[in-house]
């Protein structure tokens, strides 16, 4: 009986791993092309990285640009920046959400709503840049809307000082993730099996527990997925609304890693050091990717 439930097994095995061999063999030149367009570049970086590289020619000069890269008060100012920006993650979840679950209760007018609030993910961040340099200039929308209230002596030009630029910026950051979030969590509250709600409203339970129990658990895969998209974009999507708001100042109060990456490359054609500053912002982001990919394993 042994003997012959072992030969009935083997066969089955044996098809299994041929399967798995033949998955393996048709993936291996996609995983190959993959692999080699994410090598090559970051094993240039690693090397252009111990070079004086002017864009053109190199010259090998090993870790002094390392030494150098990290005695340099600006790399250590853009860190903090990108640690300060971080902040603005909480918001960038939470008013989506906000706003998801009100559109979700199909109140008057949710389809006019949803359509303004995915509005900004259709338009250039460079437009946003725009506008929100318009609103936050000292002649701008948010201090004629002051002056409009009599509050003439709180008004202040948010871009020009070093303390409140960066929060400009990031209330702009958050502006342009709203439309995106937004429609992520309508969607995974459109896949919310209606009929728990119903059993714990009938079991007299109310709306914070129903959210607290019920509809936050169910969000916590796109709450993941809307966290990454959004610090992965913190890190490594600003550089338009950078650019065309404040261009890293006033001084460097809002120049981040990505956008001391173009200063120091292309603005001063230091690209050896701008190659380094780019493997310290793929290790940042390889680092949130690594936490996500935690976070979904520890849930499983």
């Amino acid at each position: 009986m042994t003997g012959s439930t072992l030969g009935a097994r083997a066969p089955r095995l044996t098809l299994r791993r041929r399967r798995q061999l033949a998955g393996a063999l048709f993936a291996l030149p996609a995983v190959g092309l993959v692999a080699g367009l994410i090598a090559v570049p970051i094993g240039q970086a690693i090397y252009y990285s111990f070079t004086q590289w002017d864009g053109l020619t190199s010259t090998w000069i090993g870790p002094s640009t390392w030494t150098q890269a990290f005695h340099n008060p600006n790399l250590w100012t853009a860190l903090e920046n990108n640690a300060w920006l971080l902040l603005a993650v909480p918001f960038a979840l939470g008013l989506p959400l906000l706003i998801a679950m009100l559109l979700h209760q199909r109140v008057i007018g949710w389809k006019i709503f949803r359509s303004i609030y995915f509005l900004p993910t259709a338009i250039s961040w460079v437009v946003l840049g725009l506008v929100a340099e318009r609103f936050f200039a000292y002649q701008g929308t948010l201090n004629s809307l002051i002056h409009f209230f009599g509050l003439a002596h709180v008004s202040t030009n948010m871009l020009g000082y070093e303390s409140t630029a960066l929060s400009a910026l990031g209330i702009t950051f958050v502006f342009t993730m709203i439309g995106t979030n937004t429609m992520l969590f309508l969607t995974g509250l459109a896949t919310l099996d209606t009929s728990l709600e119903e059993a714990a409203r009938i079991d007299g339970a109310g709306r914070w527990r129903i959210f607290r129990h019920i509809t936050l658990p169910h969000l916590s895969r796109f709450i993941q997925l809307a966290f990454v998209m959004t610090v992965i974009a913190l890190f490594s999507a600003l550089f338009s609304l950078i650019f065309v708001m404040t261009g890293g100042g006033p001084g460097y109060a809002t120049t981040t890693m990505e956008f001391l990456i173009y200063q120091t490359g292309f603005a001063q054609g230091d690209f050896g050091t701008a190659a380094l500053y780019g493997l310290i912002l793929f290790v940042l982001t390889a680092i949130v990717g690594i936490v996500q990919l935690r976070l979904i394993g520890s849930d499983e």
